[in-house]
């Protein structure tokens, strides 16, 4: 579970390059785009973290943002255990930057119940894939120092914290962000994040 008693804030991260790579799963998982009723899991998994008051209000944000373009089908991922039950999510998405529409990865989420088994990389990968393929960089992620495990892990891809830049409707809060950061990771982890910032 997230730890929500970490301060909120805005935490710009981006990735201005990146070399397709092979998505490496554990025996009896699978990734695949979206198909009818996946809409349901993912609303658990949102509602499980506390990004919905309910699984109902989580379904309907997923209808209306996401099924009435067909053509987003491709880019929302999902991770299934053996039992095809839908137990990670990842969307490459599409965001603006004043005027200008950026790639932005999205709603990464994997059940608690799953974590620590490599399925949130194997979904950053396979968005990441999905935008080396279109040549679609730089890619954004908006995320918060409650998700500094994410952040780690985006680190490790190739995204680096942003000082000032952002996208959407996003303040960046970088000093507020590292200021957090400082007090959950490791020295090193810190260091890292804050050599590669830019």
């Amino acid at each position: 579970m997230l730890d929500r008693t970490i301060p909120f804030c805005n935490t710009i991260m981006k990735c201005s390059a990146y070399t397709y790579k092979e998505v490496e799963l554990p025996e009896g998982f699978s990734i695949d785009s979206y198909q009818p009723g996946y809409e349901k899991g993912w609303a658990k998994l949102e509602y499980a973290i506390g990004d919905f008051v309910s699984v109902t209000e989580a379904e309907k944000y997923f209808v209306e943002t996401y099924l009435k373009n067909s053509d987003l089908f491709q880019n929302i991922l999902f991770v299934l255990n053996k039992d095809k039950d839908v137990v990670g999510s990842c969307i490459a998405w599409q965001d603006m930057q004043g005027t200008n529409s950026v790639s932005s990865l999205h709603w990464l989420v994997v059940d608690k119940r799953y974590q620590r088994n490599g399925l949130g990389r194997a979904l950053t990968t396979a968005v990441m894939n999905i935008y080396a393929e279109h040549g679609a960089f730089p890619v954004y992620i908006h995320t918060q120092p409650w998700s500094w495990k994410a952040i780690l892990l985006y680190n490790s891809m190739g995204f680096k914290l942003q000082k000032t830049d952002t996208f959407s409707h996003y303040e960046n809060e970088y000093d507020k962000t590292v200021f957090e950061l400082k007090k959950i990771v490791t020295k090193e982890q810190y260091e890292q994040l804050q050599l590669s910032s830019e």
